[in-house]
């Protein structure tokens, strides 16, 4: 977080009480980051609106910025305007959309989760962080490159707003359940694979300094059990991470992130490697 240098903020409103941008400006405080205000409003001029907020900013000791813009849609407007300003962190107000429609349609912030090429910051609440404990969210049974590049991403970040928030890193390791074997297939037996997972997780917390208070290791679904954890600890923000799938696998799959936005009673941090936002700016609009 501590690298972060741009925040973009979509503004829901044009005023100093937006509740994306007073958590932008609570973390712009700690980074001295620039904070790029985004309006998309296609039937009414915002400038003046615009004018004035940057200079209430202003006095209060911000560095600001602002625009009006659209793209032919709210999807390529926010990634185009964070390309072109290089903003490291998306920061927009999350509001939860029904059943019915997100079976209709892919929501916009699960588009943003998936195609933004920065860390994106879902507000859900007003509630202030301070003394709030903040919960990352890790998958120590998945070894390859990606995702370790992701967990260190995730920890990192996870410190960074402990620290910012004057509260305790949690960190949750959810592994599956045991498993059914196919006929002819025999399967390693449950208590193997959860010492396998627990070497794991103790390999993990030599690595990023985590003790056994914080680290919380559970056995089932990460979706359910990550909202779980939040409400245990009444967490103020949960860290996690996105491989960013695309088209039919992540319509199938899913990302965890995507799953558990909506079911999460505080803000969501969601981060990717730099490979993928690398990857991701190359496909995004111009």
């Amino acid at each position: 977080m501590q690298t972060v240098r741009s925040i973009l903020v979509y503004l829901e409103t044009v005023q100093l009480h937006d509740v994306a941008l007073r958590r932008a400006m609570a973390i712009a405080k700690s980074t001295q980051a620039n904070l790029h205000l985004l309006v998309c409003d296609r039937a009414h001029d915002q400038s003046l609106a615009l004018n004035f907020l940057q200079e209430q900013l202003r006095g209060e000791g911000f560095s600001v910025t602002a625009e009006q813009a659209w793209r032919g849609n709210l999807h390529d407007t926010i990634i185009y305007v964070q390309q072109v300003f290089g903003c490291e962190l998306l920061v927009k107000h999350h509001l939860p959309e029904s059943p019915l429609r997100r079976a209709l349609l892919t929501p916009l912030d699960w588009k943003l989760l998936r195609d933004c090429p920065s860390a994106v910051l879902m507000v859900k609440t007003e509630r202030p962080w301070t003394g709030g404990a903040v919960l990352a969210a890790v998958d120590v049974d998945n070894s390859d490159s990606e995702h370790r590049s992701l967990h260190t991403l995730i920890v990192d970040h996870g410190y960074d707003l402990a620290r910012l928030a004057g509260g305790a890193l949690h960190v949750i390791a959810a592994h599956p359940g045991p498993m059914v074997a196919p006929p002819g297939l025999e399967l390693p037996p449950d208590d193997a694979v959860e010492a396998r997972y627990r070497q794991q997780c103790q390999r993990f917390q030599a690595e990023f300094c985590i003790d056994d208070r914080h680290l919380h290791v559970m056995q089932g679904a990460a979706d359910v059990l990550i909202p779980d954890m939040a409400r245990q600890l009444d967490a103020v923000v949960t860290v996690i991470g996105t491989v960013a799938r695309r088209g039919i696998p992540g319509a199938l799959i899913g990302n965890t992130a995507e799953v558990v936005l909506d079911q999460l009673e505080c803000d969501v941090l969601v981060l990717k490697t730099h490979e993928i936002i690398d990857h991701l700016s190359e496909m995004a609009p111009d």
